[in-house]
């Protein structure tokens, strides 16, 4: 994983839920239900993505900060 976003997204009973939005590298082979896997392993309960999207790009400032207003 070469760059990664976290943000929190609506949740009916919870109120809000975590959600990462991953950039892997070239060669990596990872899905979505891994990382979600390894988190659940790794992290406390309330900490880990319940989602995970694999993308290409994401959107950035002019300064190189990610725009986590603009992901969803």
């Amino acid at each position: 994983m070469s760059l990664a976003a976290v943000i929190g997204v609506p949740h009916d009973s919870h109120g809000e839920e975590v959600k990462a939005f991953v950039i892997l590298e070239k060669d990596a082979s990872l899905t979505a239900d891994e990382l979600i896997a390894w988190g659940r392993e790794q992290m406390a309960s309330y900490k880990y993505p319940r989602s995970v999207e694999i993308v290409s790009s994401l959107p950035m400032t002019g300064s190189g900060k990610i725009l986590k207003r603009r992901l969803a």
